[in-house]
């Protein structure tokens, strides 16, 4: 038998939100060459932005620091083109650390909201999650009595936001504020994929609290997407040939069944019932399509059953990554 994923628009959890199971990623759209390891100018950037709003995908996933603003100035640019955001289409940004400081006290989170309003040209957010608080100097600026998460919360209050959450890498770092604090929503990325499972406990605990999971990066970086053929990048790292073999042992599976590892990478992600929406990111107009088409291609039973056999690590895929904002 074969079994293929759809895309379908469903409750986000207890937010209310209505969002499709994929959501669109646009960090490279910020242009973030240091990332990706390409650059992307400003009207591709636009044009991709615009297959968005017309494609049956109603859900974006940005944030202020993407760019060191770029993506959500692009984004903005074309909802600004448009008299307003498509209806019935959902933005998700983050609040971000000051990037030369790496403070994120209460005033910067502020100061974040404002920069993404602006940018964006919106005067009130969807879904607005508090970003990467494992880069900032003092934690306990973040998470102390009226530090950024509680003005997160205070941004929901206001009705600035209409939902809030929880986006990050390091889950020894996100547990504890997940358990902390009740947010309507949690990103993880890199960290539930066909080669890695590090973010399982954190997943099946936003599970019990209620909190809708937004599952990112099943490309491992972009790797599964492009093929270690010509991409030899690793979760937004160069990649040596040990770190390309778990992507490669997917890679022969897909050959023996003439898959892409992008169809399996992202039906990975979406067939997971904890899983309320996968974000992949696309850095051109072309990539749009071809992401529907591997969302709900065919694959064989027999292909799954030798893909989830396969070694896969639980360990931090990021831990000797050198973190840069462009």
């Amino acid at each position: 038998m074969s079994t293929s994923a759809k895309v379908t628009k469903n409750a986000l959890g207890r937010t209310g939100l209505s969002v499709s199971n994929i959501c669109f990623g646009t960090s490279s759209l910020g242009n973030m060459p240091d990332t990706y390891g390409y650059a992307v100018d400003e009207e591709r950037a636009r044009e991709t932005i615009r297959a968005i709003f017309d494609g049956p995908v109603n859900f974006l996933d940005t944030s202020r620091n993407y760019g060191l603003g770029r993506s959500e100035q692009r984004i903005g640019d074309v909802v600004r083109e448009r008299g307003g955001l498509p209806a019935g289409f959902v933005i998700s940004t983050k609040l971000d650390r000051d990037m030369e400081s790496n403070g994120f006290d209460a005033a910067r989170a502020r100061r974040s909201l404002e920069e993404s309003l602006e940018a964006l040209g919106l005067d009130r957010l969807q879904l607005l999650h508090l970003h990467d608080p494992e880069h900032v100097t003092d934690l306990s600026e973040v998470t102390r009595p009226g530090g950024a998460i509680d003005e997160l919360f205070k941004m929901k209050e206001e009705g600035l936001a209409e939902a809030v959450g929880l986006a990050a890498g390091r889950v020894d770092i996100m547990m504890p504020i997940l358990k902390d604090w009740d947010f309507d929503a949690l990103i993880t990325h890199n960290r539930f994929t066909l080669t890695n499972r590090s973010a399982e406990e954190m997943i099946n605990l936003a599970r019990e609290k209620g909190t809708a999971v937004m599952n990112a990066a099943p490309y491992c970086g972009g790797v599964l997407a492009k093929g270690t053929a010509s991409y030899r990048r690793y979760v937004y790292q160069e990649a040596t040939d040990e770190m390309l073999s778990p992507v490669r042992r997917i890679e022969e599976v897909c050959a023996k069944y003439d898959l892409p590892p992008g169809a399996v990478a992202l039906q990975f992600s979406m067939r997971d019932s904890r899983v309320a929406s996968t974000v992949c990111g696309v850095s051109k107009a072309e990539r749009i399509q071809q992401t529907i088409d591997w969302a709900t291609g065919d694959i064989p039973d027999a292909a799954w059953n030798e893909l989830m056999a396969l070694p896969f690590t639980s360990e931090d895929p990021e831990a000797t990554r050198d973190y840069k904002p462009g």
